[in-house]
This record gives C-alpha cells, structure tokens and sequence, in this order.
C-alpha cells in the first residue's frame, strides 16, 4: 500500500517514466546510480513495478500498461484485455449499463466495461488491490465510470445495477482450486448473486470446470485467445442451457447442437486438432460434422476427414504417414527425410516431447509435424504438415 502511495507522487511518476525500459539485468545498477538522488523505498517500489508493466504488456498492451499499476497477483490473475472487451461487448449488446464487478483485482474488467460505455462498481475487498484498481480507473481516465470500493463482496448491494460480474478467487495457498465452492467466494454465492441481477450475470470460472457444475438455468461459454484457453463464464438471462466456444480474435463463436458423439474411423488425408475451446465445451463433435470427419479414437480429441474445408474451429494437417509408435522408425524416417524441425504433438501418450527429442535428434533443413496420439486404442505416430492457410495452435513443443 505504501509503494502504491510512494508511485502516486509526483516524484514517484516521474521515476516510473525514468525506468520504464530498464532491463533486469541492469536493475542493480540502476538502483545504485537512481538511490543518489531519491529514496532507497521509492526507487525498489518504481523498479517493482517498472517489471511488473513489462509482464503485463503481453495482457494488456504497451499503451496500457505503461500507464497502469500493478500487483504481482493482479498481473497473474487479471483478464487479458481482449478477452474482457469481447464479455463488456456481450453485455453491452444485452442492453447493460451497469454493472456491479465483484472481486475486480486491479480492475481489467472494470476497465473494459467502462470502455464499452458500462458504468461500474469495482469491489475487492484487499486494500493493496482496490487502490490499484482505482488508480487504474484514474490513469486511463475512467474514473468517472468506475466507482473503486473496499469490501467484502458478499455484502455489498448490488440492486441498483444491471448487472452482475464476479471473478472468485481461484488460487489459495496451496495453488490453483479445483472446487467451485473452495472459490472465494464459492461458487454458490456467486450464482446466488448472479439470479438476483435484474438483467444478466456472468461468473468467470476455470476452464476446466466438470460440465456438471453448470447450473441449468446458465449458459456455459469457453473463451481462448489465439488458440489458448483462458476461461469458463457461466451466463445468466442469456439462453439457459446454451453451451459455446467462443475463439478471439474474431469473434467466432461455435454452439452446441447436441449431436451424437463421432464415429471412429481409420486416419484419412488431414487431421483437424481443435481449438482448446471447442475441446473444452466438449463441441468436438460439431466441428466434425462441420469437416464431415471422424475420430481417430473415441478418446481422443482428433478428428480424420479425406476432405480438406476451412473451418476456425480447427487447425488442419496434411498427413504423410501413419505408423505404429517405434521410435526406430520414426528416427529412420525422419532422417531419410531431413526433418531438423520437427514439432511433436501429443494427446493420448505418456511420451514426453523432450524425451523424444533425444531418441531422434533431428538434423536437416525440412520441417515435418508428429502426432503421438492413439488410433482405435493403438499407440500410433502420424506425420504430416500444417495445411497452408490454417489457424497454428501454440501448444505444440518444438524441437
């Protein structure tokens, strides 16, 4: 609290200017030559916070960040600012004009509905993290939408709002919690305050939340962003029982229409991994239909098709090969091809990448993709290529 109180000066906003660029590396230094001239406290409070801007460039972006103020947890935990514009966007749409933020952290959210023309009231009951969340509101010049209160957020009054965001605690001590209702606040009280929101609600959740905790009366939505999965939100006044994968950039959004779990077939000319989201909302059976494809294995989330079709849900691969797992085999191939950039997929393989990596030790100027994956209950190895043209996917290890 009194970092944030020393960087608020003006002495202290003009340090932050001063060591915006600093590289960790030379932070010692800097330190050094900067505790000349201004206090020990606010010159280790500027380079603390000077890090953690840089950290959050990749959330927020450089404009942004430059100007914000951030905590270590606020930096983790905090929305990725397309992910918070896309849900203001979806409340806007739904006639909101404002809502009550519960559990804001250091105020992402607030500051995307306030953008989306929403007035808001950002509570958070930790005093470090809400006067975070109000100078945010102050930097970004939206301190005139975003009313910053610190209370417990199961008892504030939300009625005279719209609306309901609540963003629980999903990491104690320990780590990441797996139990809904070991959020903080659980997960009840949060649908509790979700029903009594005049107009819609949504709770950000985990992605990887059981399909069962969904309440009937929520629509479930899984969100990832450049092909990685950010987050769950439970809607309420939208379309109970609905369930979606919504990709960014975009967006594109894919809806459930209950279809049948996909026949198993034997590997055909291109495999499709779908995106984290679609797999997530347990939609692959849409994008299947989509790709009048088929499934490797019922347990595995690959889809086959002789066909090539463009669709966002899915990243497409050409496949050259189809083996049984035999690392003599593959190391064979792989050097009669000259493959040195090979990136190794797995879902189904107890495998590891970097285990692989030194089995085969690639070397030449061709690229080549490997699934190691199951096909009908057999370990296998499929080789192919991305399909020019197609959505690349970052969970993938390169070697």
């Amino acid at each position: 609290m009194n970092d944030l109180a020393l960087l608020l000066t003006s002495e202290g906003r003009a340090l932050l200017d001063e060591v915006r660029d600093t590289d960790p590396a030379r932070e010692l230094a800097v330190a050094t030559r900067l505790r000349r001239e201004h206090p020990a406290e606010l010159v280790s409070a500027a380079l603390g916070q000077a890090r953690l801007r840089q950290r959050a460039v990749v959330k927020f972006g450089a404009e942004d960040a430059e100007r914000m103020f951030f905590t270590p947890n606020g930096v983790e935990q905090s929305t990725r600012a397309s992910v918070a514009a896309y849900r203001a966007r979806r409340f806007a749409e739904l006639g909101v004009t404002s809502v009550a933020d519960l559990c804001c952290g250091i105020g992402g959210d607030a500051i995307a509905l306030a953008r989306a023309g929403i007035r808001v009231l950002a509570v958070d009951r930790d005093p470090v993290t809400a006067a975070a969340a109000r100078a945010n509101a102050d930097a970004l010049g939206l301190a005139d939408l975003i009313e910053v209160r610190e209370a417990d957020v199961t008892e504030v009054d939300t009625a005279g709002y719209d609306a309901v965001f609540v963003d629980p605690a999903r990491r104690g001590g320990r780590g990441r919690i797996f139990d809904p209702e070991a959020y903080s606040p659980p997960l009840s009280w949060a649908v509790s305050a979700a029903r009594r929101a005049p107009r819609a609600a949504a709770l950000k959740i985990a992605p990887g939340v059981p399909h069962e905790a969904v309440p009937e009366d929520a629509e479930a939505e899984w969100i990832s962003d450049g092909g990685d999965v950010k987050e769950a939100v439970l809607w309420f006044g939208t379309e109970p029982g609905a369930v979606r994968a919504t990709l960014l950039p975009g967006p594109r959004t894919l809806l459930s229409r209950g279809l049948p779990d996909p026949d198993v077939r034997p590997p055909g000319r291109y495999l499709y991994e779908p995106d984290g989201a679609v797999i997530r909302a347990h939609l692959v059976a849409e994008v299947a239909r989509e790709l009048d494809g088929g499934l490797l294995d019922a347990t595995i989330a690959y889809v086959t098709s002789d066909a090539l079709r463009p669709t966002p849900y899915a990243t497409a691969y050409e496949i050259t090969d189809h083996l049984p797992f035999n690392v003599k085999k593959l190391k064979a191939l792989l050097r009669e091809r000259e493959v040195g950039n090979l990136t190794v997929k797995k879902r189904g393989s107890a495998v590891e990448p970097e285990e692989l990596r030194k089995k085969v030790k690639p070397q030449g100027p061709h690229a080549a993709t490997v699934f190691l994956t199951r096909v009908a209950g057999a370990p296998a190895m499929l080789i192919g290529h991305p399909c020019a043209g197609r959505r690349g996917d970052s969970h993938s290890s390169r070697i």
